[in-house]
């Protein structure tokens, strides 16, 4: 794992055409850069453009005006060699196929030999060891996206990108992914974007929380998080996270972030 990949938003904005015609703004001007190793999570009001900046990291989208660059690399080349691995809130599953085999899928699709003891090293990671032979089917939600981030880490990708992974889980299970995450990314280290809409799983799985504002999507704030690693669920209780939470918290109350 390379755990050396830097990335860069550079004033980046993306307009999309509506069925009627009108253009619609969905981010302007938009500057972030991700150090190597680094994990930061994007919060922000519903429409405001944190998916699709995380889609142009991917490869999904093209920005209007302004590049996004993965160590000086367009996002599509790394797509191209499959140094991208990417986890949506749904975890598009192929529902015929065991864990296993939804895990060695990026092998098959990249045509390389599939690795069958890094496929066994990372479902024993995320905690489904002796499920291999299951069905999406067969598991809980909270599995489902266990499988969901092996798969996206196999082929050791030099970025993870994470949109929502856990945002229809109910909580319990949520906090659990939070711990299993954490713990994931503390053994992989790789440079890592999480967007999510709750600000007590940024401030717990990040290095740096960016807040941004409603359309058009621009950075409002950012906030270093300055506890250690490895955190533990403890650290949600103490008076400097209920001050950090409250500040961001804050943030997204200001005139202008709304949906």
């Amino acid at each position: 794992m390379s755990g050396g990949t830097s990335i860069l938003l550079d004033h980046v904005g993306k307009d999309f055409e509506m069925d009627d015609g009108r253009k619609v703004v969905a981010v302007e001007d938009v500057r972030l850069e991700i150090g190597a190793g680094e994990f930061v999570a994007l919060i922000g009001p519903s429409g405001c453009g944190k998916s699709t900046l995380l889609r142009m990291l991917a490869a999904l989208e093209q920005p209007s005006r302004g590049r996004v660059t993965v160590d000086g690399e367009a996002p599509e080349e790394l797509s191209r060699n499959h140094r991208l691995g990417v986890a949506f809130q749904d975890h598009a599953l192929l529902p015929w196929l065991s864990v296993e085999a939804n895990v060695e899928l990026p092998f098959r699709i990249a045509s390389r030999a599939v690795d069958h003891a890094r496929i066994a090293e990372l479902i024993a990671l995320v905690g489904l060891k002796g499920f291999e032979k299951a069905r999406p089917s067969q598991l809980s939600g909270g599995m489902r996206q266990r499988v969901s981030i092996a798969r996206a880490l196999v082929l050791r990708p030099d970025v993870l990108l994470l949109d929502e992974p856990f945002g229809a889980l109910d909580a319990v299970t949520r906090r659990q992914m939070n711990l299993e995450l954490q713990r994931i990314w503390q053994e992989q280290h790789i440079s890592t974007l999480l967007v999510t809409h709750s600000v007590d799983e940024a401030l717990f799985l990040s290095d740096r929380v960016v807040v941004m504002s409603g359309r058009p999507g621009n950075i409002l704030k950012e906030v270093s998080v300055p506890f250690g690693r490895p955190r533990d669920p403890e650290v949600m209780r103490s008076g400097e996270f209920h001050r950090l939470e409250d500040e961001l918290t804050e943030a997204l109350e200001q005139p202008g972030v709304a949906a």
